[in-house]
């Protein structure tokens, strides 16, 4: 047999087990890309044609709210005035939305001014931002309610959130640092409180908070320190 004539006959087997391969696992194959376009499609027509009229409507419906919020009318805020929707509304029917999300932060806040604690846990838990500012002041909102509730370990932690979360903020971190550090001294965790107070002054000594840090960690610790040798 010629060597051309072998090196046909090869050629001619591997098209044939290419072929063969390609028949074994064209379905499964086929299936895959398949699912991958509709799902691709799906999801497109989901964000284009659901979620984004949602979202425009959710935006609209919050508006007023917003401004309500703006004015400290907590009320309002919560169940709207009979013509606009309130932020309650929004959260019921466009969950899911960035403008629910935020809605659950206006809840929160509102249910704590108006001194019902539980339901600003409740709304404060249940957003979240990336926006670090204002996500500073949830947690530290939230503190604020736990600690109303005596539920001081939930509220030192969340407290410590707060002040962790943007630290570029300082007089807020250190607010929030400073009412974690007094609540487990009042409760009697006071090498707990010893460490924050400690904390407090080296992160923020040029904020407020920061400064009184010294008499807290002398009234602790009787140790000496700036504040006891002046």
């Amino acid at each position: 047999m010629s060597k051309v004539h072998e090196d046909g006959i090869e050629v001619n087997e591997v098209l044939v087990n290419a072929q063969n391969t390609w028949n074994k696992f064209k379905k499964p194959v086929l299936t895959v890309i398949a699912a991958v376009i509709i799902i691709g499609g799906g999801w497109y027509v989901y964000q284009e044609y659901i979620m984004k009229p949602k979202e425009e409507k959710a935006a609209e419906a919050l508006f007023k709210a917003e401004q309500y919020f703006a004015m400290d009318s907590s009320k309002l805020v919560l169940n709207g005035d009979g013509l606009s929707k309130g932020v309650l509304y929004v959260i019921s029917n466009y969950g899911g939305t960035k403008a629910a999300n935020l809605a659950h932060y206006y809840a929160g806040i509102s249910y704590l001014k108006l001194g019902e604690f539980d339901n600003a846990v409740k709304h404060l838990k249940d957003f979240s931002t990336d926006a670090k500012q204002i996500q500073l002041l949830a947690y530290g909102c939230l503190g604020d309610a736990y600690s109303e509730l005596k539920k001081n370990d939930d509220a030192v932690s969340a407290y410590k959130k707060a002040a962790a979360t943007f630290e570029k903020d300082e007089n807020n971190s250190s607010e929030y640092l400073f009412r974690a550090a007094l609540l487990l001294e009042t409760t009697g965790k006071t090498q707990d409180a010893l460490e924050l107070y400690k904390e407090l002054k080296a992160k923020f000594p040029k904020t407020d908070k920061g400064f009184q840090a010294d008499k807290y960690i002398y009234r602790i610790s009787i140790e000496k320190n700036d504040l006891s040798v002046q």
